[in-house]
């Protein structure tokens, strides 16, 4: 099936690595040409090169007012239209209550809540009927994952954001969308695995309680981010689709 993602432009936070780097890859795969972001000069470069010709990057901090107007600016500016974005920004550190500091919850706060809100606000402004503004956020938007404390109380939040997006910025023909992802076998995942005693073990309980009986590929799940983001998808919106092997449940 063609996605009709050829030569249409997309900003990708997060992307020098794990779920933001395989969605811009996918994109990328199947026609588009995206802005992917770093916190480092040389890491968003480099992720940019490895992408190709169709891809340019820029070191952005998701918690900067300042970002969102300039990475549209840029897509505009090298690839002369904007389509779309997906916020994806690194997990907040692990910790159980107790354990977790006021700085490490306005830290959090900052990137992963204020950083995507700001980030759709500028999109919504800028982009036109066919557009889409996604989000990467997580499994503990139904269900608290024990030891991610600020994820927990974060991602809820920024998907009820997100649907009341989608409900404002539809009689525009703009669509909001988000990806949940379950256990896919990023570096993240895997430092979270290793801070267990038996990180093997832990894996292997993991896996056990997947139907599919497997951690979830990068490219799996940027494959479904991919086809969310595209005019193949058109009629999606407002939607939190889980990428978890059947983790979940609940309908």
């Amino acid at each position: 099936m063609d996605l009709g993602l050829k030569d249409r432009v997309y900003v990708v936070t997060g992307a020098t690595r794990g779920l933001g780097n395989a969605s811009a890859r996918e994109l990328v795969a199947d026609g588009a040409r995206v802005v992917v972001t770093g916190r480092e000069e040389q890491s968003a470069a480099e992720a940019a090169a490895a992408l190709g010709p169709n891809a340019v990057g820029v070191a952005v901090d998701n918690a900067d007012p300042a970002a969102p107007e300039r990475l549209i600016a840029t897509a505009r500016e090298r690839f002369g239209r904007f389509d779309g974005i997906l916020v994806s920004v690194g997990g907040p550190p692990p910790g159980f209550v107790a354990d977790t500091t006021d700085e490490q919850w306005q830290s959090a706060f900052e990137s992963v809540f204020l950083g995507a809100v700001r980030m759709a606000r500028a999109a919504a402004a800028e982009l036109g009927e066919g557009g889409v503004i996604g989000f990467v956020l997580s499994g503990s938007v139904h269900e608290p994952i024990p030891g991610l404390t600020i994820s927990n109380g974060l991602r809820p939040g920024l998907a009820g954001f997100a649907k009341s997006l989608a409900d404002e910025l539809g009689p525009r023909g703009i669509r909001v969308v988000g990806v949940l992802p379950g256990r896919i076998d990023t570096d993240r995942v895997r430092e979270l695995d290793a801070l267990s005693a038996d990180p093997e073990a832990t894996r292997q309980a993991a896996e056990s309680r997947i139907p599919m009986r497997r951690y979830g590929t990068p490219q799996e799940f940027g494959r479904a981010a991919a086809f969310l983001l595209s005019p193949a998808a058109s009629y999606v919106s407002g939607v939190m689709l889980p990428v978890d092997g059947g983790f979940r449940h609940g309908f």
